[in-house]
């Protein structure tokens, strides 16, 4: 019963056209336009589905204004989903559409969705890299794309309230088959699932004590893409959040942007991949934030 990645995120709006000039800034495919939804796909075909917060088929909002109803994670196959639907069905409410998709609640409350998987392998650029003893390009500079677009929808981060916390990672863990990878015991739970070998693909994050969405995050093709991406969003007008950084846990290059959707989108590069060998890493104290961040004494002007 595996799940193999994140396969929809449907997000409730209440500012439509600017959400979907959000997406496009940001890179997304627009596959359709409509009065009241909007459809973006990644370079994986994954998709990323903009609603307005009066639709009716909506679940109930967890936090007030714009943000993510429903997370649909897409697996391996058409058995393995009927596994899944049958066991959920033992104690809470399962709904199946008519394009096969299951929905249901997970013990928080968000929208948990489950589907077949639609995977599409991107196209990656190779960028080789050079370095003294260690030349991969010759004869030829390096060229960059000249508008940043995500490769996937990496992972998410859920902010959930501190009681129930245990009962929240035991659902994923026991009944989806995610593996606890870090578990930092005063801040959240990083989880990977079955199919999937990046350290993380949802982070369970108690800290806020409230439930709503923490942050979405892409996976581009390298680091000059993570810079690029940013770049191209701050020339469009968007606000970052986070500067430029390398995560401590699961060391991934970062960039975040407020997105008008609800909480924040992420451009990410070179995270850790993990198998069982990785085991469960407990962290008695929170580790810090990054290993580093971007930083400058340059005077403004100069």
């Amino acid at each position: 019963m595996t799940i193999m990645r994140i396969e929809r995120a449907v997000y409730a709006v209440d500012d439509l056209p600017t959400c979907i000039r959000f997406f496009e800034d940001f890179g997304l495919t627009l596959e359709n336009q409509f009065e009241e939804y909007a459809i973006f796909t990644t370079l994986s075909n994954q998709v990323v589905e903009l609603r307005l917060s009066s639709d009716p088929t909506l679940l109930p909002p967890l936090e007030p204004g714009p943000t993510l109803r429903e997370l649909v994670w897409g697996v391996s196959d058409l058995g393995s989903l009927e596994r899944l639907i049958e066991d959920l069905r033992t104690d809470r409410h399962v709904t199946v559409d008519a394009d096969g998709v299951a929905h249901t609640i997970d013990e928080t409350g968000f929208g948990l969705g489950l589907a077949v998987a639609a995977r599409k392998a991107p196209e990656v650029p190779d960028v080789p890299f050079n370095r003294h003893g260690a030349v991969q390009r010759w004869n030829h500079s390096v060229n960059l794309p000249i508008r940043v677009r995500p490769l996937r929808i990496c992972h998410v981060a859920w902010n959930i309230p501190k009681e129930g916390r245990e009962n929240a990672v035991a659902f994923y863990r026991d009944r989806l088959g995610f593996h606890i990878t870090d578990q930092v015991l005063s801040m959240g739970t990083f989880m990977r699932a079955e199919g999937d070998a990046d350290q993380h693909t949802l982070l369970l994050c108690h800290r806020p004590d409230r439930a709503g969405v923490n942050h979405t995050s892409y996976e581009v093709s390298g680091f000059d893409d993570v810079i690029l991406g940013g770049n191209q969003m701050i020339e469009a007008g968007w606000r970052e959040a986070r500067r430029l950084g390398r995560h401590t846990v699961g060391s991934n290059v970062f960039r975040f942007v407020h997105a008008p959707c609800g909480g924040r989108v992420e451009y990410a590069a070179d995270m850790d991949r993990v198998d069982e060998a990785y085991g469960i890493r407990v962290h008695e104290v929170t580790p810090p934030h990054h290993l580093w961040t971007l930083q400058t004494n340059r005077e403004s002007g100069e």
